[in-house]
């Protein structure tokens, strides 16, 4: 499954969606979330039904960046059952973010 792309406008959907999503916060002009990007795309390819990962540009969605708080990108929120449980800040290996999503 591919990352899929949101908007505040669907943003409760998406992380209800399944039973674990991550949600990168970023922005198109952050070499960080750059970088990061391909690595998300990898995971993603390969994770079961139940679980995805979703990206949110900031400066498009800037009302649901600050309802959580989100000051740095790229800034990982997990979600479990729609839930926000755990936070991620900057860059990260692929073995940390597939085992995050374990």
């Amino acid at each position: 499954m591919a990352v899929e792309h949101i908007t505040q406008d669907n943003f409760d959907e998406a992380v209800s969606s399944a039973e674990t999503v991550l949600v990168d916060f970023f922005a198109t002009w952050c070499g960080p979330c750059k970088m990061l990007a391909p690595v998300l795309d990898s995971i993603a390819e390969t994770l079961p039904e139940n679980r995805k990962i979703v990206k949110i540009d900031v400066d498009e969605n800037m009302e649901i960046a600050r309802k959580y708080g989100v000051m740095s990108i790229p800034t990982l929120v997990l979600f479990k059952n729609g839930q926000a449980a755990q936070r991620l800040v900057g860059v990260r290996p692929e073995d940390e973010l597939r085992e995050l999503l374990q």
